[in-house]
């Protein structure tokens, strides 16, 4: 297994924890110009999907679609991205980002050059929105 020192992921929650089991968590991002983006992160240090058995990466990917059935349900985005990079924080985790037409980058990925579009904000509470996305996430998801 990858050395885990230094690891953003593997020392702090990297973001409000909404659910989690002993294999991964999901938490809510703080990201203004997202307010909805989900993280969906891998508890153990693995860097790629690959690293998982194949029981795992069916977990790991039904928490992803459990993530993103939760925000098509609770914000009803135009679109939901779904991407597992890396590059940056080599900690195997998804985004899971709520696009709005409007947005600050849409259509283009949410790390390009911002087009100018406002943020949008949640259409419900913070505190109300993460209490939505955990009972979704109960409902879908076993342990």
């Amino acid at each position: 297994m990858p050395d885990a020192s230094g690891c953003e992921l593997c020392s702090a929650p990297g973001g409000v924890v909404l659910w989690s089991n002993e294999h991964l968590r999901v938490v809510r991002v703080d990201d203004p110009d997202y307010p909805g983006f989900l993280r969906v992160i891998w508890q153990g240090h693995v860097r790629e999907m690959s690293d998982l058995d194949a029981a795992q990466r069916s977990s790991l990917l039904a928490a992803v679609f459990a993530a993103e059935h939760a925000l098509i349900d609770i914000l009803h985005p135009d679109k939901v991205n779904l991407a597992s990079l890396g590059n940056m924080t080599p900690h195997l985790h998804w985004h899971v980002i709520p696009r709005f037409r409007g947005d600050p980058h849409f259509p283009d990925p949410v790390w390009a050059a911002r087009r100018g579009g406002v943020p949008v904000a949640l259409p419900i509470p913070v505190a109300e929105y993460e209490q939505a996305v955990t009972a979704a996430l109960a409902r879908q998801m076993p342990g």
